[in-house]
């Protein structure tokens, strides 16, 4: 499970993901109980908490928060993509494209070596930095806004009230922390359009962390979506993200800045969508870097709905409490870094600007040649507008693309610690990955990742995961593993019946390849299961949890064959196979009533309504109710497994649920149109469909009874009738009998209810 609510601390819920993870490993895959060692040792467990954080080191190395988006759609990262091939093909194209354009960037600059000689000889009085889309020097506010002298229809709105104090130069502003300008239609940049950042910024503090500039809604739970300027311990962050942290891109700048003291900061980006498209320059002067994240692939717009540029505060963060802000600029385009110092004041720029050409040192010839390439060169300029263009093409196509959340191992893995009484707050000594010391030694030579760990796990000798394997698969014909802990194959949990049989089994398993199919079928075919599950008195009452195996096993169907089977012998079942989650019918209005943020559950159409068991869609805080009630599992934590229950409700979800009524309507209906010409041949016929058996001549005379007798009460009450037959919204034959399909539905309700249908024998 993943946590979206606003205010929660991010590494204890982090923590808690990676503890479901070793507990999970360690239930499904070695039938322990991991975490029964989370917080302290066990006197009578092999099971150590160091055992348990050496685990836990091997799930914690992917890329991800403890608190997912809110604000918007992304699932968790890491993910991957879930493209098709011909998607495939066509980026594999584009990349392709772009990546020989970007190979010949540095030969454009060259190509407009020549043409810059004569720009140079013929240049322009006026020097100008273009690309200038809004400018705020915050000298006055007037009905709390401040003028913007790039574009005076857009200007700066003041929130909360920040004040005008004297500046670097004239006024500026001084935010509290919770105060600070938005910037109404400026801003709104993709994932792939350059852009450049300039203010001059005075900081108080080398708090943990400022936020000085952001376009986006909240950090954490909004997946900081958007790009934010930041400063972290005096240290300079920018970053663009779709989801943080693994669909990021995050740099930071390796010298901090002097407190209390006007900095120019200055924040070009090119629209690569990498780190290296970013650079930070300090009083005009470039700043080395450090690369946080580099794994942008999604764009960081919201598809709508975005949300204005603003300094000085963000909802749900820490402001620039203390801070000032002076001269901002933002420009819609990658600044050259000639023209970032001189923004910073510096003459360097003007300088080369009224120097002769004979004059010109190499390093001004340079940075000209630069501007002009970046500004007046046709060709560049053509060239650099056809690479954005593929650029956007790109972005376009992979935005849409849906994701599924995988583990990925980080390149550097995070130190492991024990945690004292499994706070996540309380780290103590260092551990490293490895597996428990009661088990197999892990292999050397083998990584220290999840790739050594599957190895290990899959090694033909270890006692645990074939056994484990093969109890479950027993479990799951017979109900009852061999094992009946099939959670718990320690030493507090049950003794297994036939120990000699398991160690068989999972020798046999594990020498034919690990091959589930092949297992199951050679229990299916035996003559142990292949028993009649019928026992005398004398049988019952010596065995009655059938641990001698001296008969078949004898259970309820579980929720989801349920299901199946009533839309599979109706002719509703859809077989097709894979697709997103669809919405089956469930009571209207039970996720307004029950889960946070009253959602509306939007019930699918046509085929979604019949689609195996397997694709509804689960909401874990408010689960399908026929499921539950039928002993599906609510899928927050690990189950090996299912709880078997009989409760009068069970029986009200097969006689009532919408499903289970539209699918017997289609039963009648199959029954009329294909059982036969006489009743006894119909009755026979729908019974035979479910039971895969003749009814004897009790059962038949019963059902037809039934029958009459609903068809009697039908035909006296038509309106009843209709309304029976519109449950649902399949639709049925309208040339058949009202009266006819009403009680055939009745019918087969009864008979989904039948034992030899809801239970297995």
């Amino acid at each position: 499970m993943q946590n979206e609510e606003g205010g929660i601390v991010e590494e204890e819920f982090r923590v808690a993901y990676v503890v479901d993870r070793v507990d999970t490993f360690g239930t499904a895959l070695l039938g322990l109980t991991l975490e029964c060692s989370r917080c302290h040792d066990h006197k009578f467990d092999p099971i150590t908490q160091r055992d348990f954080y050496s685990m836990f080191a091997f799930f914690q190395n992917i890329d991800e928060s403890g608190q997912t988006s809110y604000f918007t759609d992304p699932i968790a990262v890491p993910t991957l993509l879930l493209s098709d091939e011909a998607t495939d093909a066509k980026l594999a194209g584009l990349q392709r494209k772009i990546t020989a354009k970007e190979r010949r960037l540095p030969a454009l600059r060259e190509q407009a070596r020549a043409a810059f000689e004569e720009w140079l000889r013929a240049k322009p009085a006026a020097l100008t930095v273009p690309g200038l889309v809004g400018e705020f020097t915050f000298e006055a506010m007037v009905s709390n806004k401040v003028d913007n002298l790039a574009d005076p229809a857009k200007p700066a709105h003041a929130q909360e009230g920040p004040k005008l104090v004297p500046g670097k130069s004239g006024q500026c502003v001084e935010f509290n922390g919770e105060d600070g300008f938005t910037f109404p239609g400026l801003g709104h940049f993709t994932r792939v359009d350059p852009f450049s950042l300039v203010l001059w910024l005075q900081t108080p503090s080398h708090a943990p962390r400022y936020v000085v500039l952001h376009h986006s809604r909240a950090p954490i739970d909004a997946g900081s979506r958007g790009y934010e300027l930041l400063l972290e311990e005096g240290h300079v962050a920018f970053g663009l993200h779709h989801m943080w942290p693994g669909n990021s891109l995050k740099v930071v700048s390796r010298e901090a800045l002097p407190t209390n003291e006007w900095v120019q900061v200055t924040v070009t980006y090119d629209g690569a969508s990498r780190a290296a498209g970013v650079r930070v320059y300090l009083n005009g002067i470039a700043a080395a870097l450090e690369v946080v994240r580099d794994g942008l692939v999604k764009d960081i717009t919201y598809g709508g709905g975005e949300p204005d540029l603003a300094i000085g505060y963000r909802f749900r963060d820490s402001g620039f409490k203390g801070g000032r802000v002076d001269d901002f600029r933002l420009f819609n385009r990658e600044l050259t870094p000639f023209e970032v110092v001189h923004l910073a004041g510096q003459r360097d720029l003007r300088d080369a600007w009224e120097a002769a050409p004979e004059k010109l040192t190499v390093p001004q010839r340079e940075g000209l040649l630069d501007y002009y390439a970046a500004n007046s060169f046709p060709p560049g300029l053509k060239f650099v507008a056809e690479l954005h263009a593929l650029r956007q093409e790109q972005n376009l196509l992979i935005d849409p693309i849906p994701e599924a959340m995988v583990m990925q191992e980080m390149a550097k893995p995070r130190p492991a610690h024990i945690l004292r009484r499994g706070a996540y707050d309380a780290p103590g000594e260092a551990v490293s990955a490895n597996t428990p010391a009661a088990l197999p030694p892990f292999p050397a030579g083998q990584p220290r990742n999840r790739l050594g760990l599957a190895r290990w796990l899959l090694a033909p000798d270890h006692p645990l995961t074939g056994r484990v394997a093969v109890n479950r698969a027993w479990q799951m014909l017979f109900g009852k593993g061999i094992v009946e802990t099939s959670d718990n194959l320690g030493s507090q949990g049950s003794v297994p019946t036939h120990p000699e049989l398991l160690d068989w089994l999972a020798r046999e398993f594990v020498d034919t390849g690990w091959d589930l199919k092949r297992l199951l079928k050679l229990i299916a075919t035996s003559a142990t299961y292949r028993q009649s599950s019928v026992a005398s008195p004398e049988l019952l009452a010596r065995d009655p949890g059938n641990q001698l195996l001296a008969r078949g096993p004898a259970r309820r169907l579980s929720a989801e064959m349920l299901r199946d089977q009533a839309l599979a012998v109706s002719g509703l079942l859809v077989d097709k196979i894979g697709g997103p989650g669809v919405k089956p019918y469930q009571p209207e209005g039970l996720w307004e009533e029950i889960a946070m943020g009253k959602p509306h559950y939007d019930q699918g159409k046509g085929d979604d309504l019949h689609r195996r068991s397997l694709y509804t869609f689960w909401k874990r805080t408010v689960p399908h109710p026929a499921m539950v009630t039928l002993d599906a599992a609510e899928r927050n934590v690990c189950v090996a497994r299912r709880q078997n229950t009989s409760t009068p409700l069970q029986a009200l979800v097969l006689l009532n649920d919408t499903q289970i009524v539209e699918a017997a309507r289609l039963m009648s209906q199959r029954m009329l149109e294909a059982g036969g010409a006489s009743l006894d041949d119909r009755v026979a016929w729908i019974f035979r469909l479910v039971a895969a058996r003749r009814p004897s001549g009790k059962e038949l005379a019963v059902l037809k009874h039934l029958f009459n007798e609903q068809r009697e009460l039908f035909t006296a009450q038509p309106q009843a009738a209709a309304k029976l037959l519109t449950v649902g919204e399949a639709v049925n034959d309208p040339v058949l009998s009202l009266a006819d399909l009403a009680a055939g539905t009745v019918l087969a309700e009864a008979i989904l209810n039948h034992d030899e249908a809801v239970m297995r024998r």
